[in-house]
């Protein structure tokens, strides 16, 4: 089959900026030296640009997991075009696409199955869009939304804008031009945009798939340090709408921090959140699904399936009991009229609950472990 032709624009871009950031910031560097205030603004030019893609581009308006006032729209499609990767309707546009079409080498743009060059930066090399290219169709939503048709309308001026515009404003502030155009221009270009890159490759590879796996995506917790908390890739791909990533607190997501403190602002609204009842049981079932295959390749194994089922089944009801008194722990907590003595024995009820569900959760894991390491032995 013949490949579609190369976009030499794209070809250019991404080879002339990648050479000239690995040799004249190394070369300035060495002979006239950055500053530690240069490196500061380095470092806040990438959360700039990077917390635009993945709290704006991304969260706020690819899977809509929150609402957020004009003005941190204004700013994310001011940081989006810092980041060089295209307006945010377009990107919104491919990103719906890769979630619905996810691994289909054809019909996912940035399909991982398609190899790691591919996914990573391959699909922009050449014209595998072809026709499509511009239909903004599945992005309805998007525009009907004034400041993303905006930023759309007017993307290639505030390109020139952000990526000269700004890193030159901050040269002259700092008292060397060449220096920050440099930092926050060339090298801070090269690397937020790989950094996001390395979601739609790396993260289709390398790590841990707890949620489902029925797609390639992995949770990273590594890759999460370089992509402001969007290492989570396994658990984003089952529950996209979620505003977070990394759902434990020691995860770390900036990006979910951020959002939290536009809300405790009154800059963000209606953050999405799934319930815990969902997650858990998405992890056992797939978790039930890995030991059942395991188990299924050994000869007798049909009394070891039948009590795993079993314990499934049973913790599957304990959450269920948990989480249904959980409810009503929180609505009791909204109602500040509510009798004392009722929220006390409700309390104890629901810790009661808490600590069975705990309890059976530790069980299942250990059968689980205990019957996957008999399957290796």
């Amino acid at each position: 089959m013949k490949k579609p032709p190369l976009i030499w624009t794209n070809v250019l871009f991404f080879s002339l900026t990648f050479l000239a950031a690995v040799t004249l910031v190394p070369w300035y560097g060495f002979n006239y030296g950055f500053t530690g205030t240069q490196w500061a603004a380095f470092v806040a030019c990438m959360f700039f640009a990077g917390l635009s893609i993945t709290a704006g581009y991304h969260r706020l308006w690819a899977h809509k997991t929150y609402n957020a006032h004009p003005v941190v729209e204004f700013i994310f499609a001011l940081g989006g075009a810092f980041a060089l990767q295209n307006s945010a309707l377009h990107w919104s546009s491919d990103h719906r696409i890769h979630h619905g079409q996810v691994d289909d080498p054809v019909k996912d743009p940035y399909a991982a199955t398609n190899g790691f060059w591919y996914s990573h930066i391959g699909w922009m090399l050449r014209d595998y869009q072809g026709d499509s290219y511009g239909d903004y169709s599945n992005c309805r939503d998007l525009q009907r939304n004034k400041i993303v048709m905006w930023q759309h309308k007017h993307y290639l001026k505030l390109v020139v804008a952000m990526n000269v515009g700004l890193p030159l404003v901050l040269g002259l502030m700092l008292g060397d031009v060449w220096g920050m155009l440099l930092l926050a221009g060339l090298l801070r270009l090269v690397l937020s945009q790989h950094f996001t890159f390395f979601i739609n490759s790396v993260a289709h590879i390398w790590g841990s798939r707890p949620y489902t796996e029925k797609n390639t995506a992995r949770d990273n917790g590594f890759l999460a340090l370089f992509t402001y908390g969007e290492g989570y890739h396994n658990f984003h791909h089952i529950f996209a709408s979620d505003y977070r990533n990394g759902i434990k607190w020691f995860h770390y997501d900036p990006t979910k921090w951020m959002i939290r403190s536009l809300a405790a602002l009154g800059l963000a609204s209606k953050l999405k959140r799934t319930p815990v009842e969902r997650i858990e049981k998405a992890k056992a079932e797939t978790l039930m699904s890995k030991t059942q295959g395991r188990l299924a390749k050994l000869p007798l194994a049909q009394d070891k399936l039948t009590l795993l089922q079993q314990e499934y089944d049973l913790l599957l009801k304990k959450l269920q009991n948990y989480c249904s008194l959980q409810k009503q722990v929180l609505e009791a907590k909204k109602n500040n009229m509510a009798k004392q003595c009722e929220k006390s024995a409700l309390m104890a009820q629901y810790h009661e609950l808490e600590a069975a569900w705990e309890t059976q959760k530790q069980a299942w894991l250990a059968l689980n472990a205990r019957l996957l390491k008999a399957s290796f032995s």
